[in-house]
């Protein structure tokens, strides 16, 4: 899509400011171009048809309805749209809502921006993107025994969450035969990536490359018969070999 003309972008955040600059900051990069702004989800639904955008920015504090409210009508009112989240909210009950509603993704405002583009690209290829700081709590819910929200739409995901069953306690539950296939070194890596370490922070801690821990996640993923490193996380979380405690950041 890229290749023959920009990203179409719908910007909707209550805050004039904050959209100013966000709009400022994706449209330096060629790949971008925003077509539309909205201050609410009333506003956003009006100015769809002339933004035709490809993806919408989504904040959720916003007048009125929130905006993990207003992805399903967004989505039924432009088939085909991706929605990322871009929020202030940690908490991870907006972030089940989100995935649950259909939310390709959901990041924080507090995230690198000029990593944001490279999400919205990832998002607009097929893939679902969360802030790691989020993945964490997202295991802990369903550890807690919380519903897992099903999976978004796209097929392929650094960060889907895939529907999975009602959590048991790991001491009942038999051994996945992929575990079994894991080498010391991957095991090691899982817990990592349940804990909400991105490969950067994993390749510090374990001292090693980085391009070597991408590897050893799609090896991970491909012996687990999983597409996602939430995926992954659960998964270590219901056979409980998540740490017990997180290193201080």
């Amino acid at each position: 899509m890229t290749a023959t003309r920009p990203i179409r972008l719908l910007l909707v955040d209550d805050h004039t400011l904050f959209r100013r600059g966000l709009k400022a900051l994706l449209t330096q990069d060629e790949r971008l171009e925003v077509t539309g702004e909205a201050s609410d989800l009333g506003e956003a639904l009006r100015c769809l048809a002339q933004a035709r955008p490809d993806l919408i920015l989504l904040d959720n504090h916003l007048p009125g309805v929130r905006g993990v409210d207003g992805i399903a009508t967004l989505k039924e009112a432009l088939p085909g749209v991706r929605v990322l989240m871009l929020t202030v909210s940690e908490n991870a009950e907006d972030l089940a809502a989100a995935l649950q509603r259909g939310a390709d993704g959901y990041l924080l405002k507090t995230m690198e921006s000029e990593q944001l583009a490279d999400y919205i690209e990832k998002v607009l290829a097929g893939e679902s993107v969360i802030s790691p700081e989020m993945t964490t709590k997202l295991v802990a819910v369903f550890r807690q025994g919380g519903t897992m929200p099903p999976a978004p739409a796209p097929a392929v995901a650094e960060a889907r969450v895939a529907p999975a069953p009602a959590p048991a306690p790991p001491a009942v539950m038999a051994t996945p035969p992929g575990l079994l296939l894991l080498s010391p070194r991957e095991r090691e890596i899982l817990m990592l990536i349940a804990r909400g370490d991105s490969n950067k922070l994993i390749a510090r801690e374990l001292d090693i490359a980085e391009t070597t821990v991408k590897i050893h996640v799609q090896h991970i993923l491909r012996k687990l018969d999983l597409s996602s490193r939430v995926q992954a996380a659960v998964f270590a979380a219901t056979q409980g070999i998540v740490p017990r405690t997180e290193k201080g950041r």
